[in-house]
Parts: structure tokens; C-alpha cells; sequence
């Protein structure tokens, strides 16, 4: 059975960090590329970033870049994402989800993914 588990989210004030973690069980994680999507009360899911397991290669929307780093620890199946300076806007519940495919996606908000795992909630109060 296929599980993404993602866990780390908080209640933050806005400047501070958080580390979410993607633990992924029961499929091929090399060979996948890894993504974190988010969904904020009344707004469409925004694809956040993702990384391809096999060669490492990112991608960011342009609302986290420079803020958010994404990485993968293939030994232990996680991916996590580290968010910094956080703002109120980043407020959402944030999912990871993941697709055979070892091309790093560009078009991610849009994308299907193979696998979906439940979603933690970020808060980042003012």
C-alpha cells in the first residue's frame, strides 16, 4: 500500500521557519519526483515545489523561491521542505504527493499525481 505521510506543520509568527517532512512508503522512491502542493481556505491548490529523486533537480513557484528549499533523503524515503521567513499568506494546509516520473515537473499546481497523502496545516500568524 502506497502512503505519503507529511508532518512538521505549526503554529508559527511570521518571519519565523518550519520543516515539513514527506514519508513515503510503498513504491519506487527513486525513480519518482517528490512534490508539496498547498491549499489555502477559499483558494485553488498551489503546486509549492517538488524534486525529481533521481537527479536532484527542483523546482519552486515563484511565491516561495528563495524562502522554501526542498530535499530529499533517499535512504529514508523523505523529502522535506524547509520554509523560511515565513508570511501570513503562506497559511495553508500543505500536501506532498508524488509521481512516477524521474523529470522534475515545471507545471506543478497542474499536474497529476500518482499518490496523495493527507495534509498538515501551516499557520503563520502577524
Amino acid at each position: 500500500e502506497v502512503q505519503l505521510q507529511a508532518s512538521g506543520g505549526g503554529l508559527v509568527q511570521a518571519g519565523g521557519s518550519l520543516r515539513l517532512s514527506c514519508a513515503a512508503t510503498g513504491f519506487t522512491f527513486d525513480d519518482s519526483t517528490i512534490g508539496w502542493f498547498r491549499q489555502a481556505p477559499g483558494k485553488g491548490r498551489e503546486g509549492v515545489s517538488c524534486i525529481s529523486s533521481s537527479d536532484g533537480n527542483t523546482y519552486y513557484a515563484d511565491s516561495v523561491k528563495g524562502r522554501f528549499t526542498i530535499s530529499s533523503d533517499n535512504a529514508k524515503n523523505t523529502v522535506y521542505l524547509q520554509m523560511n521567513s515565513l508570511k501570513p499568506e503562506d497559511t495553508a494546509v500543505y500536501y506532498c504527493a508524488a509521481v512516477h516520473t524521474i523529470e522534475v515537473v515545471t507545471n506543478l499546481t497542474d499536474y497529476g499525481m500518482d499518490y496523495w497523502g493527507k495534509g498538515t496545516q501551516v499557520t503563520v500568524s502577524s
